[in-house]
């Protein structure tokens, strides 16, 4: 069997070419495609004009030929608000259709949200042609730009929304009323004459039927115009065979005393019941994703530019690179950049968690959105918008609750073959009734078609799990963990293991001075003295930490007359007149000075994974220093609560076993890899993964990033490298590594809140369904039982937000 060849033109904008050899190479690659019938590369315009066959390739796959060649296609991205939706079925549709579109190369829309996120090439599609794809298939699609946020959108569909039901609530009121009449128990209330003619009862659904109701007639014609099906289509059936059977009886008894059988108090009813649940839904969902918006509510609004000499206040969004920014005390620092000018102290604990203010003087970095306390500063704009630290974080926790977790997946497959199977359920009820059970009696069979239709609606299957992955990443955001995707979420639960790296992670990752140990006749603000002046010209990591802690206790610090680094060994220096030698055993020797006396005094110091330097005055021995990478204060408690959840912790560092080993036996952990090279993490990663172990991996390093991508979930510490934040699942925000355990708890509540959302919406259906079947529910209620259904796994969702992460 052959397959009809569909040519497809493309033009591909690439980017890394350094010459006319890669442009070459480029187009051969791209030739040796199957499908590909004509590539052309351009290195000048740094384009590609491909003709090819859409039955054998697709976009996707010649990015990713392009992307094998070592080059990259410039693409773009495009958000939605959506509207029209009605159950997880919809947004598969519109899903569908649109990754369908030449293009597009990613689409993903999440009904919760009422949002599309696409990727595409600009130079093939443009936002136009996506937009009037999407009302194609029957909703709407509004283009999210800069100037205009989702929220804004959304306010105006809600305030539709709410007019809609008002209109529909006022006409189906007195239906209601009249449907009194027809309890045996309700006979002394009064039912005016004119509620009870069908008539007027025409009169009064007809608006509610085809104008208000009339999106549910749009939807289902939609879907089944594309040979789907959705909670549109049994709305729409329900409620026109209650109205349609009504309008005939109307006609046939008009003029004679035969009183009709009526249902026009069902169809109105179970539309406004529809309505009222979608809107309680919209509000509720609007609830999850509160997270994002207080995240941007933490920026300012406008920014203390200094142009042409002259202080202005503009929007934020005007902010631009490079832009000097004055910043006084008590406001916000709206964008990320780096001090020019000035010192003060920062309050960043937006973003690292740590309560105390941070000093801030020229040259030091700074981040939007967090507090200048006290001091006048000048900046400079290196980073804006969404490439702020903040807008980072914001763009993580949409990315996140926009993705779809692997237990989705399930639910939306359920939900898109449930329709069919309940309209043929339905229909089998009915016809049951009316020749088996009731024979003839074409009221009850009708009812109970009706009553199935409308309780089956897939409404509370669709928001199971998206409400809960929007809640609960909501919710850890909120406390510093950012999960990338809802995969992350579901899988993090699951860990048996957790690696963690040393510096960084359990130790601050700066060495501070922790021992100082005088010789007789040594005073310790003159040793220390001494010590810092010799040491002040070094750049060694460990001659700063000196410095800085000599510097904490006010101590003056002379410079040097000499300085010279040996490097391995130490530093000698004069100062004062007096020689000075500081360093190891070896470098004692070599100046005479003796160390014997001291080698049990040091070999303690260092089983503790301290680094020991011996300093000598004048070739006499004066006294030891010992500098370390101290522990986080919660490294221990957080270690030892991992292991309390029966969840294994090992140690892995490239530092020296010694080390290692001291480090380890502080915290508690009793497995240490030492002295591993980057790779050799990966594999150590690897080796556990193979053993059936679900790992974690904890780090902040770049040498971490291979680990932490090799991971099940890799967890990177926030106060780390981008490297290390790009490479991982997870990102800690704060370096308090209390945060692992969060991380596990909140995705162990989030899936178990899931599966609860679960239950109980395949509970309503299949009970529902059931007291539906068996006649013993009647139409209305079982149009407020679909909506309760809706709004109450909504609601259980939203307890996440409540969460107390630290427990």
């Amino acid at each position: 069997m052959t397959t009809t060849a569909v040519l497809k033109n493309t033009q591909l904008q690439i980017t890394g070419m350094s010459c006319a050899v890669c442009a070459t190479r480029i187009e051969k690659g791209l030739k040796q495609l199957d499908g590909v019938t004509q590539a052309s590369v351009n290195f000048t315009r740094e384009q590609a004009v491909l003709t090819y066959d859409g039955a054998q390739l697709d976009e996707a796959a010649i990015a990713a030929t392009i992307k094998e060649l070592g080059f990259d296609i410039v693409t773009a991205t495009a958000d939605f608000a959506l509207t029209g939706m009605s159950c997880a079925v919809c947004a598969a549709r519109i899903e569908h259709g649109l990754q369908q579109l030449d293009g597009v190369t990613q689409a993903t829309v999440n009904f919760t949200r009422e949002q599309a996120h696409i990727g595409y090439l600009p130079h093939t599609i443009d936002v136009a042609r996506m937009v009037s794809t999407v009302e194609k298939l029957g909703y709407h699609a509004h283009h999210l730009q800069a100037e205009e946020p989702a929220a804004d959108y959304r306010a105006r569909d809600l305030q539709a929304q709410t007019r809609q039901l008002l209109i529909a609530a006022v006409l189906t009121l007195p239906l209601l009323w009249s449907m009194v009449a027809h309890f045996s128990f309700t006979a002394f209330i009064y039912v005016p004459a004119l509620l009870m003619n069908p008539w007027f009862q025409l009169l009064l659904a007809t608006p509610v039927q085809f104008l208000i109701g009339g999106r549910f007639y749009v939807g289902a014609y939609k879907a089944l115009r594309h040979w789907s099906a959705n909670m549109d289509v049994l709305v729409a059936l329900g409620t026109s065979a209650a109205y349609v059977y009504s309008l005939y009886q109307t006609i046939a008894t008009s003029g004679s005393s035969q009183a009709p059988q009526l249902y026009f108090e069902t169809s109105a009813l179970l539309i406004t019941l529809v309505l009222l649940g979608k809107l309680i839904e919209a509000k509720t969902k609007g609830r999850s994703a509160d997270a994002i918006k207080k995240l941007i509510e933490l920026q300012p609004a406008t920014a203390l530019v200094i142009r042409d000499g002259h202080e202005r206040a503009v929007p934020l969004a005007d902010v631009q690179l490079n832009d000097l920014i004055a910043i006084k005390p008590g406001a916000k620092i709206p964008v990320d950049g780096e001090v020019i000018n000035g010192s003060s102290v920062v309050d960043e604990a937006l973003l690292t968690g740590e309560s105390i203010p941070i000093s801030k003087q020229s040259g030091d970095s700074v981040y939007g959105a967090t507090l200048n306390k006290t001091g006048f500063i000048t900046m400079r704009a290196t980073k804006i918008g969404s490439d702020t630290a903040l807008g980072q974080i914001i763009k993580i926790v949409e990315d996140a609750q926009s993705s779809k977790a692997p237990i989705q997946r399930l639910a939306d497959t359920i939900a898109g073959v449930f329709v069919p199977i309940v309209v043929g359920f339905a229909l089998i009820s009915g016809l049951s009734w009316f020749f088996l059970f009731a024979p003839g009696d074409f009221t009850t069979a009708f009812e109970v078609f009706i009553a199935v239709l409308v309780i089956a609606c897939p409404c509370a299957l669709g928001l199971a799990t998206p409400t809960s992955i929007m809640a609960g990443s909501g919710r850890a955001a909120e406390m510093g963990v950012l999960f990338k995707g809802g995969e992350y979420l579901e899988q993090t639960g699951q860990i048996d293991t957790v690696v963690v790296d040393k510096t960084g992670t359990l130790t601050h990752g700066q060495p501070v001075l922790t021992d100082v140990i005088l010789a007789p006749q040594q005073t310790r603000t003159a040793f220390l003295a001494v010590v810092a002046a010799a040491e002040k010209q070094s750049e060694h990591p460990l001659a700063q930490a000196i410095v800085d802690a000599v510097s904490a206790e006010w101590i003056a610090i002379d410079n040097a007359e000499a300085f010279e680094a040996v490097p391995g060994y130490g530093v000698n220096a004069t100062v004062a007149n007096d020689t000075i030698v500081i360093g190891t055993r070896a470098l004692m020797h070599q100046n005479g000075i003796a160390t014997a006396a001291l080698e049990a005094t040091m070999t303690r110091l260092e089983h503790e994974g301290k680094t020991t330097m011996i300093v000598g005055i004048n070739g006499r021995y004066a006294g030891l220093v010992a500098v370390a990478d101290t522990l986080k204060p919660t490294s221990a408690a957080a270690v030892g609560t991992l292991q309390k959840m029966g969840i294994a912790v090992m140690m892995m560092t490239g530092d020296n076993a010694r080390t290692a080993a001291a480090i380890g036996a502080k915290v508690g952990i009793d497995t240490v890899i030492a002295e591993v090279l980057p790779v050799d993490k990966a594999r150590a990663i690897e080796q556990l993964q193979h053993e059936g172990k679900i790992v974690a991996m904890v780090g902040d390093g770049i040498n971490d990033a291979p680990a932490l991508a090799s991971a099940q979930i890799g967890m990177a510490i926030g106060t780390g490298t981008d490297v290390a934040i790009a490479a991982a699942d997870i990102t800690l925000i704060g370096g308090d590594l209390n945060a692992i355990v969060d991380a596990i708890i909140i995705s162990r509540k989030t899936m178990r809140n899931i599966k609860q959302n679960l239950f109980w919406a395949f509970a309503y259906n299949i009970i529902g369904i059931t007291i539906a079947a068996s006649g013993l529910l009647a139409p209305w209620v079982a149009g407020a039982a679909m909506a309760f259904s809706s709004v109450s796994v909504v609601l259980n969702a939203l307890r996440l937000q409540r969460v107390k992460l630290n427990e």
